[in-house]
């Protein structure tokens, strides 16, 4: 998807999983969980809050991000800021993860998006289509396990 305003780029993720709103937030919000599916963190759903992501995608290569809590309304909607630190924080990513969880008759529409991939860095954008579907699906795995 592209923002023909801004001239960046998003990843989107959709799946329908056939579970309750209120067991997909629990997921995307306990830190327990998120160190599941995504990294260990220090999450903490109230808008304002601070927290980092470390991802490890090979043994000799991580990226950390610096993210800001920016919305929470629960069991629907939840956004953050997702932003590279390190060398790359000067020119690096600057993008917004927004999660929107909307009931259906047979559990959610689970909806991931992120964007503001600018596009003379491409590699953001390309480890992200990369990353976030193979995230979503470890998602459904610690679903499928927890009550």
């Amino acid at each position: 998807m592209n923002d023909t305003s801004t001239g960046t780029r998003a990843v989107i993720v959709e799946r329908e999983l056939p579970y309750p709103p209120e067991k997909i937030w629990r997921a995307l919000t306990e830190p327990h969980l998120i160190a599941e599916w995504l990294a260990k963190t220090d999450f903490n759903a109230v808008t304002g809050h601070r927290f980092t992501v470390k991802i490890d995608p090979q043994p000799d290569r991580s990226f950390v991000f610096a993210c800001e809590v920016t919305a929470v309304e629960p069991h629907k909607v939840l956004t953050y800021t997702w932003n590279s630190v390190g060398d790359e924080s000067g020119n690096g990513l600057r993008s917004t993860v927004t999660w929107r969880l909307t009931a259906t008759p047979t559990g959610t529409l689970l909806r991931m998006e992120q964007s503001g991939f600018a596009p003379d860095r491409p590699h953001f954008y390309h480890g992200a289509r990369m990353g976030w579907p193979q995230f979503v699906t470890k998602l459904e795995e610690v679903l499928a396990r927890i009550d």
